[in-house]
C-alpha cells in the first residue's frame, strides 16, 4: 500500500467538510495537522488529485506526495495520545 500526504489551501469558499469527507472515503488516514491528511491507498497521486478535485474550488491548492519510509514529527498528539504517532509509525514502516 503506497502512503500519500495531501496538503491544501481553499482559498474563498472554505468547503471543509466535504473535503474531509472525501478524504476520509479513503479507509485509511491521518489528520495530524490543520491543512494536513495522510492517507494510504493503491492508486496514484494523479488519481486522487483527480478524486479530490470534484469537490474543490477552481482556485483552491492541493498537494498530493507520496512518502516512503522516512519522516519526523513532533508535538501531533495531545493530553498523552499517542493515536497519529502510533499511525504514522505504523503505515510509514510498510509503505511500499
Amino acid at each position: 500500500m503506497k502512503v500519500y500526504q495531501i496538503n491544501y489551501n481553499l482559498r474563498k469558499q472554505s468547503n471543509y467538510d466535504e473535503l474531509y469527507k472525501k478524504i476520509k472515503s479513503y479507509s485509511n488516514w491521518c489528520h495530524p495537522l490543520n491543512s494536513c491528511w495522510i492517507i494510504t491507498s493503491n492508486k496514484t497521486a494523479l488519481e486522487i488529485q483527480n478524486d479530490l478535485t470534484t469537490i474543490l474550488d477552481h482556485d483552491d491548492g492541493l498537494l498530493i506526495t507520496r512518502l516512503q519510509n522516512e519522516a519526523a514529527w513532533c508535538n501531533l498528539d495531545f493530553h498523552g495520545s499517542k493515536v497519529k504517532t502510533d499511525w504514522l509509525k505504523i503505515n510509514l514502516s510498510c509503505a511500499t
